[in-house]
Order: C-alpha cells, then structure tokens, then sequence
C-alpha cells in the first residue's frame, strides 16, 4: 500500500479542528513535501520526521513522499503534527497496520532521537477529537495524565515512534527508553488568605462579598495603604469550588498557556495579576505568530485583577470593554480569527491622584487639579460603565483600628458560606434559564413582565436615569446588584432598600 491515513488535531484558540493526514509514497527522486497551508514549524518536520524514522529504527523508503494535511484551507501551526505525519508516512511504507492508524488520533512532536516531546493544547487537542468521534488518542508519555481528564477517550502514552509503530503493529522489538519530559517547577501550594486579616473597612468587606455572591465587578479607588490589594487577594477565596464544566475549561486555557496541568482538573477559581506594562496581546491574547491567550483568559471563571490601573495603557485598558459585555476575546488575524473564553471577575485598584493623598485625612496632596483629572481619565467612561460595583476605600483610623479589634470579624470560610447560599438562591430562581448569575442576567429580562419592579421600589434608580446620573446600562447593572443584594438578604425580590444600596455601591465614589 502507497497511502496512508490518520488523523490529527489542529487548535485555533481553544477550538480545535480534527485534521485528517495523508501521505503517499510515489515515483521519482526521493523528496518529502508537506502540503495543506502548513507553517514554518510545521514545514520543518520533515526533517525531524525522517531523523527519527531512521533513529527509531523504522526507516522510511528513499522514494518521493508527499504529505497532505487536509482541508487544506484551514491554518495549521505548530509541531504536534509530527507524530501523525510519522504514523501515515510508516502506513504508507506497509510498515505498520493501515487500518489501526486510521482509527486513532495523533498528538506529538518528535525528537531526532526518535522520542516524543511533551506539547502545549493536549487538553483541549483531545476534547476537540472526543466531539468529532474519535475514541482513542496517542500523545506523548508527558502529556498521559493530562489527556486522561477528558473522559469517554482511550488516551494510548507512548515514549516515542518506535512504541507507536509498536502499537500499530510493527514487527519491532520493544527497546527501553527514557520518556521526556518537561523541566518545570510545581508551584508551591499557598495558605487561602483570610478575610478577617482585614481590620476595620466592614464597608469593603461587604462590598466585596456582594461581588462575590453576583460576580459583579469591582472598582476600589483610595489612598496607599487602604487595603485594596489586600482585599483583592481575598476574593477567590470567597468565590466556590469550579463545576466540571469551568474545571475544563480552566484547564485547557492552562495547557494551552504551556502552563503544567496536573492528573485532576482545576477547581479553584484561578485568578491572575497582570503588571502594568503589559500589552494589549498579553492582556487580553493574540500574539505576531501563535495565538495564545492573555491574562484575562486564564482569569476566566476567576478574577482579573489589576493593580495600579490608572498605570495601565488607556489602549490596553479599553481592550476589557469586549470581554466585560460578551465573556470571551475574539483576536482577528488576517488568515483566522480566535476565540478564549474571557468570563472573569474584574477587579481594578486605583489611587485617587498620582500622589495617592488626594481626599486622604493624613496626607497633603501635591497634585494641580489637571494631573488628578488626567489620571483618572485613563480609566475610560465606557469602561468603568461596565463596572458594576465602585467603591471609595479610606484608611483606617487608630479608633477604628482599636474598635476592630473587639469586634467580631467574619472569616473567609464564614463568608464563602453566605457567598454559596445566595448562589444557590440564585440558581433556583433563574432555574430553565442559560444564567447562574445576576450579573450574566440581561437587562432586559429583569425588566421584562413578572420581574420589574414597583415603581416605589424603583424610585432611587428611576430618578438617577432621569438626572443623567445613570447610563442605560448602569440602571440594568444597578438592578443586578440590587437582586444580588436581595439574595444575601434570602428575600424573594428587591425592595426600596435593595435598589438604594445597589445605588450606593455603584455611585459612591
């Protein structure tokens, strides 16, 4: 037989396409051409392919093979074709068994020794290959426990080609070799921090488990020294274990990120603290070659948090406006288009003025009017329209701090328990709906006929629309908060009280 098939996976952001691999042993001078929109990685294996043929002792013939990486309209990058151009290539030379390298999908990059390295998007390569059909999957020996997460796959590890040829029922005898593996360091697990570390700001902290009950957004804007980084650090710490659904999906952003997944799924909410010199691609993704995602991707199901946000380019800030509305990014290139799953918590922490003092009882601001202006006008109007709660953080006083001390504080299990119950409330109540929480509600069904409000209890936010005080958007995400606030309070459906502390959350700075 001269031809050979099997199949392998191509990733276009966390999408993946099943590709189908051809090869054809022909007439003429011996040659290897790969055709079907291949990259310059992706081009340069024939070289590898061939070195580690002849290297795992399964040489291929010294005739014209031509390769085909089918639909030829869809971009390929990347090596992980390496390990099903080799498999075709074998089939084709009635190396190996057509038939059995037709029914498996291949993962892997190929050594010259002949080994299997390790790659990034096995995750999400083997879920791509589980929705078109295929039941088992080869992938390097480094990659086993990662490509066993997704279930109802048979994941085949193999150490390298010679193994695979093996599999496929080649007449080689098997050889001991030492998988690769990937030289990285597991980071160490961290204590949960605790909320009750925060003395005094009972406001913030309030604020802050509102955000976590609704995933609502979150803006603090005060002096040095007020707790905004403190109390940013504490919201995933407050936000539920991750369902299988989210668990995948964290994953798969972490294995394409090239960052280590282990043998179970994530199912902490993860959450990333971008520096503020970053780009817009390292932000929100993309990237010259590869497109990979950014930081608010792998936030997804967690929490972005920007510190210092004023410092931020007003460029890159203005690239969150598309996540906050529709919860992914879409990177355009001219030959594709990308889609990452971008469903975070924003939490941005901001000064008041470059010197930090402005409105500080302590200090004396040395900032004109025109600089303060300027600072906080990196934060675009469109952007922080988006955001649901706006929170003023002050210092605390020596008396507070005193007073703190002989109070009651709520800790971080206390409140991720209260955090879980209005969840709960909220599920039953948007029960036969694609929404879990108020904050993914629409606007326009919480004002749809059985959930709008009486005029009375609508009055605060009615009259902030009117004045100007109010945006469209800002009323709907008003509303939102207010049936957030409604589930921590365990009653059916926001009154006055609800709507005037939703108003005050979003308006207080």
């Amino acid at each position: 037989m001269s031809m050979g098939r099997t199949r392998a996976v191509s990733l276009l952001g966390l999408d993946g396409a099943v590709v189908e691999v051809e090869a054809d042993l022909g007439q003429g001078l011996p040659a290897f051409m790969i055709i079907g929109l291949p990259d310059a990685s992706l081009g340069e294996a024939r070289d590898r392919v061939r070195a580690a043929a002849s290297n795992a002792g399964c040489p291929l013939p010294s005739r014209k093979l031509t390769v085909n990486l089918s639909p030829a309209s869809l971009p390929k990058h990347g090596s992980s074709f390496d390990l099903a151009i080799a498999v075709a290539a074998l089939a084709a030379a009635d190396l190996v068994e057509a038939e059995s390298v037709a029914r498996v999908v291949h993962v892997g990059e190929l050594g010259l020794d002949g080994r299997l390295r390790p790659v990034d998007g096995v995750l999400p390569a083997v879920v791509a290959a589980r929705r078109a059909g295929a039941e088992i999957v080869m992938v390097p020996a480094d990659n086993a426990d990662e490509a066993s997460l997704v279930p109802d796959v048979r994941v085949v590890a193999v150490v390298g080609l010679r193994d695979a040829a093996i599999w496929h029922g080649a007449d080689l005898a098997p050889e001991p070799a030492e998988p690769l593996r990937r030289s990285t360091v597991a980071a160490p697990a961290g204590a949960v921090p605790e909320l009750a570390d925060v003395i005094g700001n009972s406001d913030a902290v309030q604020a802050l488990v509102t955000a976590a009950a609704g995933g609502h957004h979150l803006l603090m804007v005060g002096p040095p020294g007020a707790g905004k980084s403190m109390l940013a650090a504490r919201l995933p710490g407050l936000l539920p274990d991750l369902d299988l659904e989210a668990a995948l999906e964290v994953s798969s952003i972490r294995s394409l990120s090239g960052l280590p997944v282990g043998s179970e799924l994530e199912r902490r909410p993860p959450f990333e603290s971008p520096h503020h010199t970053c780009s817009a691609a390292a932000l929100v993704g993309g990237g010259s070659g590869v497109l990979r995602p950014g930081a608010a991707s792998r936030a997804s199901r967690g929490v972005l948090f920007l510190d210092e946000a004023p410092e931020f380019a007003q460029t890159v800030l203005d690239c969150l406006r598309q996540p906050l509305e529709s919860g992914e990014t879409v990177v355009h290139r001219s030959r594709a288009v990308a889609r990452f799953p971008a469903r975070f918590q924003l939490v941005a922490a901001a000064n008041p003025c470059p010197c930090g003092q402005w409105g500080s009882r302590e200090g004396e601001c040395t900032c004109s009017p025109h600089q303060r202006r300027r600072y906080l006008a990196k934060l675009s109007g469109p952007l922080v329209d988006r955001i649901d709660v706006q929170l003023r953080v002050a210092r605390i006083s020596s008396a507070q701090f005193r007073l703190a001390e002989t109070t009651d504080v709520l800790t971080t299990a206390q409140a991720k328990e209260v955090v879980e119950e209005a969840r709960a409330r909220a599920r039953h109540r948007l029960a036969g709906t694609p929404w879990r929480l108020s904050s993914e509600v629409p606007g326009a069904w919480l004002r749809g006929a059985g959930r709008r409000l009486a005029v009375a209890d609508s009055a605060p936010i009615d009259r902030a629309l009117e004045t100007g005080a109010l945006t469209m958007r800002g009323y709907d995400r008003v509303l939102r908060l207010a049936w957030t606030l409604a589930d921590l309070d365990g009653v059916g459906r926001p009154g006055r009280g609800q709507v005037a502390r939703a108003l005050g959350l979003r308006r207080s700075l």
